[in-house]
């Protein structure tokens, strides 16, 4: 189920809210959780029994952990269940990957391939698997105490806003929040506004552009206009459906009275790749800041041990996108920058004019969406090579046909808000309603009119 569906929006969002509002306050948490694995288990019943393994599993460890009599103790429970969540991350999300390496090395020997039966992953698991990470790190620390609800904790880690695409949020922001949180018509008409304001991004312009870069980066020898219109409808594809998507959970959380941190700021507006990943995916940011870079030793060890670091954390975020080589050079490409940027500005002092930085730093993060969305490292090599005019000024047929004036004029306004939004929102703040419902009106007649898009982060 997603929250762009026909069936979401008129059945169940309204009977979830219904639900939600009748049932008495001790309850609700349980109305929560119950419709939250309803919408999770809408897609494959079955994988309703990993998330609630990991819950309750989680749940119980950091039990552990707290009344552990000994620091050593309370370590090997914490190893045993960071060891635990990532076995099953690792098993649904990169068994197929290992595999497929791995024959591809017995191929280079002439060694006949392993066969394996291919491994479905399930929708969000590196969502759920992180927060439950991130719990136990925070039990461990003492940053926060141990659920004492099972139905709270597992309802945290379900609650389905925020289950299968984020944002990743630490379980001490929301636990004071499951015990009491406000309820007012302010805050439900604004989550309302914001939902449907990520709504109007995932429609309009997301789904609007996404077969323009569906068909550049579907053909065998992108010329140069395939590839810079692939790569700019990715760009503008992915923010408008990944903050769209932001938006929404947020909206919704906000709607049954829980605060949400933002997840984007304005990130095509960024100077450098370090401000890029202060403003983009904010709480995956700070997750692998927290728990992974600070984890390595961050940079307490070294000038040359904090390179490594930060090199390290977005290498092993890129895998944690996805299970292939074009994730894992893409995280290298941002890691590499990140190292560079930390170099040159301890060694020159210049800094560029903020048009000529915001330029140089959406010119670096493009060719990293093409790392990104390319299938597989030679597709993005030739994507690259198009967009230097090594695959010459011919426009694919496909590309041609996808490129309706609708589109084009869809990709102009994504990547002109994209690029504004601080002016658009100051201008519009006294009459967000009046835009924002017609716009909302108008995408959901565009819903029942096109094809389904599914949400990209999903598949991460």
């Amino acid at each position: 189920m997603v929250f762009s569906s026909p069936f979401f929006l008129f059945a169940f969002l309204p009977l979830f809210l219904v639900c939600y509002y009748l049932a008495p306050a001790k309850w609700r948490s349980t109305t929560i959780l119950a419709f939250s694995y309803l919408f999770y288990g809408w897609w494959r019943p079955e994988f309703l029994a990993v998330l609630i393994a990991v819950s309750c599993t989680t749940y119980g460890i950091a039990l552990a952990i707290e009344t552990a009599p000994q620091p050593h103790i309370k370590r090997r429970w914490l190893a045993a269940g960071i060891g635990g969540n990532l076995a099953a991350l690792g098993y649904f999300k990169y068994a197929n990957f290992g595999i497929e390496s791995f024959n591809a090395a017995l191929a280079a020997f002439g060694i006949a391939p392993l066969s394996m039966a291919h491994v479905i992953l399930p929708i969000g698991v590196s969502f759920y698997i992180f927060h439950a990470i991130s719990y136990l790190i925070d039990i461990f620390r003492g940053e926060a105490p141990p659920a004492r609800n099972l139905i709270d904790f597992s309802a945290f880690i379900a609650l389905f806003p925020h289950l299968v695409a984020g944002p990743v949020l630490r379980y001490h922001l929301l636990a004071e929040q499951f015990r009491a949180r406000l309820h007012s018509m302010e805050r439900f008409a604004r989550g309302s506004l914001i939902f449907m304001i990520g709504f109007c991004k995932k429609v309009l312009i997301a789904d609007s552009v996404a077969p323009l870069a569906d068909a550049a980066f579907s053909s065998t020898a992108p010329g140069l206009a395939d590839a810079w219109l692939g790569a700019a409808a990715y760009t503008v594809q992915l923010f408008f459906d990944f903050s769209g998507y932001s938006d929404m959970a947020i909206g919704l959380a906000l709607m049954i009275g829980f605060v949400f941190p933002a997840n984007f700021n304005d990130p095509y507006l960024a100077r450098s790749i370090t401000d890029f990943w202060k403003r983009w995916h904010m709480s995956l940011s700070n997750w692998l800041r927290e728990y992974l870079y600070i984890s390595l030793g961050g940079n307490r060890l070294g000038t040359t041990r904090t390179y490594l670091n930060l090199f390290l954390t977005m290498l092993l975020g890129g895998l944690w996108h996805g299970a292939a080589w074009t994730f894992v050079l893409w995280g290298a490409w941002h890691g590499g920058w990140l190292v560079a940027e930390r170099l040159y500005g301890r060694y020159i002092s210049v800094v560029l004019p903020a048009p000529l930085a915001v330029s140089k730093t959406l010119l670096l993060v493009m060719i990293g969406w093409v790392l990104f969305r390319a299938s597989t490292v030679s597709h993005a090599v030739d994507m690259l090579g198009g967009m230097a005019g090594l695959g010459g000024v011919a426009i694919d047929p496909a590309v041609r046909l996808a490129a309706t004036p609708y589109r084009l004029v869809m990709l102009g306004i994504g990547a002109a808000l994209a690029l504004t939004l601080p002016q658009w929102r100051q201008a519009s703040r006294q009459w967000t309603w009046a835009l924002i419902l017609p716009l909302f009106l108008l995408a959901l007649a565009t819903l029942f009119a096109q094809s389904h898009t599914p949400f990209l982060y999903f598949q991460f």
